[in-house]
This record gives C-alpha cells, structure tokens and sequence, in this order.
C-alpha cells in the first residue's frame, strides 16, 4: 500500500520545511526508518525518515521549494502500484494551501505573507499581488473574486496569450508564496520577470536567476556611479548593495524577537562583580587536569542554576492564565552560529559539576554550528545566558526569548582599579545585566537574584556549603 511522504514538523516552532536536498532519488528502494530526505527548519537541518516501504515512486517538491507542515512531498509505494490517484491528490492539496494563504491575505490576516507582499513599480508592498488581482496600472484584468487559482485555471493560462505578468496586457500576476517572500526581501520587482511555472507562475527559480542577474550588474553600477562621483565631487552616491533571502532560521529570529521586545514590558538590573576568585578556581582546576578545559563561562552557568533553585521566582515563565515555576534550572546558552543565534540546554545544571557542564556546553555548541541539534536540545530552557566578554563587550542587554522570564547579558572580565579599605588596588571586574518580564519578576525580586549570584560568583565555595 502507498505511503504518503508528509513535510513533518520536526521542530516545536516550526510552521514550514524546505527542501535542503533528497537523499534518495525516483526509483530508488527504501526502508522504514531510513532517511530519504534533510529539511531546514527554523533551527536546523534535519533528516526526515521514511515511514513506510517500498520505492520512492514521486518527488513532489524540488529541493530548495519549501512546503507547509503536512502537505504531502513525495510517494512511497510498490513498483507497479497505481499512483495516479494520490499524485492528483497532491497537487490539488498544494492548490488549495495556495488558496487558504490567498484567503488569509485577502481577509487581512495572512501574517508573514501579508507583511512581505510583492514589490511592484514604484517600490510600493501590496497585497494585490499576492492574491493575484490585475497589476496596478493594468486594464481589463479580472477583480480578484473570479480569479482561479488551481491546476485547470493554470494550465488554460499558460496555453493563453503570453505571459501572466506582461505590461499593459491586464494579465493577473501568479506567484508562489515562497517566491513572494524572496522578491519582497531582494527588492525585485515582479513587473519585470517572466514565470516559467505552470500558467506563468514565478516559482523561486525565478528569483534567483533575477537575484544573480542584478548580482552581475552591480560592478557595473559601481563603476558607472564611481565615474559620476569622479565629475561630480560634491555630489554623494548612495552605497551599493546586494539583497539575500532570509533563511528559515533567520525568519524566526525576526518574528519572535517581535513578540518578546514589544509585547514583553522589559526592565534592565545590572551588577558588577568581582571575578578574581571565580578566575583562580578555574585556573587550579585546569591545573590539576587541563583536559576538563573549564571555561568562565562554565562556571557562570554553574552560579546562575544554583542562584535559580535559591529565587524560584526568576526560574518562571508566563502562562496564559498562571505563572509556572520549574523545579530545575535549565540553562540556554546562546551561541553564535552562521544564520543567527540558537541556545542549546543545559537540563538541570544545579545537579552537574562544572566538568559536566563543560564537556556538555563544548559538545552542544559544536553541534549547534554544524546545525545538527535536536529540538529537545534547544528548547524549553527555563532561563537564558548570552555571554560578548569573549568578544571584548564590556556591557550590553539582551532581548528575553519567550517564555522565559529573564536572561543575563555577561560582559567582559576586565582589570580595573578600585578602592579596598582605603586603598587603590587592580581587581578583575564583570559587569551583567538581567533583563527581566516585569509580568514575572519584580525589581525587588531580580535584585535579591543578582545578588545572590554575586555572592557565590565572588566566593565560588558557597557552590559547596
């Protein structure tokens, strides 16, 4: 029996997958539990396994095309299994997610797709282009209630006059949804491209090969602009640039930071610390073994979890109705990586010891940059550490990643001068900033935090009364 291929939500925040590339090819014999495919999510890149035995008989959707969460991407069955019903199934399924995000954008609500609609002559963003009413300009183009958006519809457009976005022929614009977010992002002009998809729909193909024909022209525009400003000294060009897509990580960076520095009432505590004795237990602990590599920012990890367990009120977060507070601190720790930023878990990090912490942050981080974490790795922390001392910040403040209640911004350690019974003398500073969801924490209550963890972190023993 014929097993349908679904794109999987292999991530709690995932809505869409694409298609990083397939790993099995029409034709090829598979098995359950054998990986045919690796899928971008929001996060990372994934493999998604086979759930059923046979051939993989039909690939739906190209590699780079991305699908939403359910829409069937391919056909496993026997080599002589009738087929033809479920692929019509398919790309009527694929008509119709087309139609209910037409819908959703006709009706004021298509989210993502509404704010990146199409740019058009002028540089404006319009929805029309979207649910493909008639180009602004345009006559004779059919109002959008009477518009089609289906195989049948496609098919007879593309054996019509021309092409579906030709200027000054009232023709309707039809564009695939992911080719929609990559014009708007690379400020490509639709009016302008010719679809080579079904009916002359503009599928992502077609905006990359705009994408590099604009690459290809930029020197030229430089040059062209250098030599103005050459005969023109005091005239100043505008800089040139090129535009990429956003990926799926990226993405999701941008849509939730919106829900967390607007929605979120943030307010800043920050403290400065003296590390020197925090930095000499690290030093004689490498000493005694250097293969445990503890680092700083290990033992930060180590002083915040049990700070956490101490001020059960920090380790909280916002539920609709109620404020949950967790049993054990599981620390995120942002890493920096190609696309953006992830935070890997630390799970329980009050009951590990620091070489555990390290071995396991190291192991999480690396990961983490060759993108092959596992949801359960990156989600679910109950509070955030972002840690620039490395980079030589001395101080900044991060934006809370919901639903947490807080995350502490960590700065640089540096050798300052300060004043000790009346006398100048040179100690290692830090200075941190927790932001806190005012919703959850009062300031009273993110004090006695920080200073709680001021405590331990100058006098690291406390981490063994």
């Amino acid at each position: 029996m014929a097993t349908q291929v679904v794109m999987p939500k292999l991530s709690p925040t995932m809505e869409e997958g694409q298609l990083a590339r397939w790993l099995k090819k029409e034709g090829d014999k598979v098995s359950v539990g054998e990986p045919i495919a690796e899928v971008d999510t929001d996060k990372a890149t994934m493999e998604m396994q086979a759930l059923g035995t046979g051939v993989l008989r039909k690939i739906l959707i190209k590699e780079g095309e991305t699908a939403p969460l359910g829409q069937i991407i391919a056909i496993i069955a026997e080599p002589d299994e009738d087929i033809s019903g479920l692929v019509g199934k398919a790309e009527s399924g694929q008509a119709e997610n087309k139609e209910r995000i037409e819908h959703k954008v006709e009706a004021g609500g298509g989210g993502a797709e509404q704010e990146l609609a199409q740019v058009v002559p002028g540089g404006e963003r319009t929805q029309e282009t979207v649910k493909g009413a008639p180009l602004r300009g345009d006559t004779g183009g059919a109002p959008s209630s009477q518009i089609q958006d289906n195989s049948a519809q496609e098919s007879r457009e593309a054996s019509g006059n021309g092409s579906s976005i030709s200027a000054g022929e009232g023709r309707r614009l039809i564009v695939s949804p992911l080719a929609a977010r990559m014009a708007a992002d690379a400020g490509i002009n639709l009016r302008t491209l010719t679809g080579s998809g079904p009916g002359g729909r503009i599928v992502k193909k077609d905006i990359e090969a705009a994408m590099q024909t604009v690459s290809q022209q930029q020197p030229q525009a430089v040059r062209a602009a250098e030599a103005h400003a050459y005969q023109q000294p005091q005239v100043q060009g505008a800089s040139a640039y090129r535009d990429e897509p956003m990926t799926q990580m990226r993405q999701t960076i941008a849509r939730r930071l919106t829900t967390s520095l607007g929605p979120i009432p943030h307010f800043f505590l920050t403290s400065e610390i003296e590390m020197d004795q925090a930095a000499e237990m690290r030093r004689r602990i490498n000493e005694l073994d250097p293969q445990l590599k503890i680092s700083i920012n290990d033992i930060i990890i180590k002083v915040a979890a049990a700070a956490l367990i101490q001020h059960p009120q920090v380790n909280a977060s916002l539920q609709e109705r109620s404020l949950r507070y967790y049993e054990s601190a599981d620390i995120g720790v942002a890493v920096a990586i190609e696309d953006g930023l992830i935070t890997p878990v630390v799970r329980a990090a009050e009951r590990k010891t620091l070489s555990q912490i390290a071995s396991e942050v190291r192991e999480l981080a690396e990961r983490a940059r060759s993108r092959k974490l596992r949801p359960e790795e990156y989600t679910g922390a109950t509070f955030s550490i972002s840690n620039l001392g490395t980079l030589g910040i001395d101080e900044f403040t991060a934006v809370i990643n919901p639903p947490e209640a807080a995350i502490l911004a960590v700065g640089a350690m540096t050798p300052k001068p300060v004043v000790r019974d009346g006398e100048i003398v040179v100690r290692q500073l830090m200075r941190v900033t927790m932001s806190c969801d005012h919703r959850v924490i009062d300031g009273a209550t993110g004090a006695r935090f920080l200073q709680t963890f001021k405590r331990i972190l100058e006098n690291p023993l406390y981490l063994i009364v």
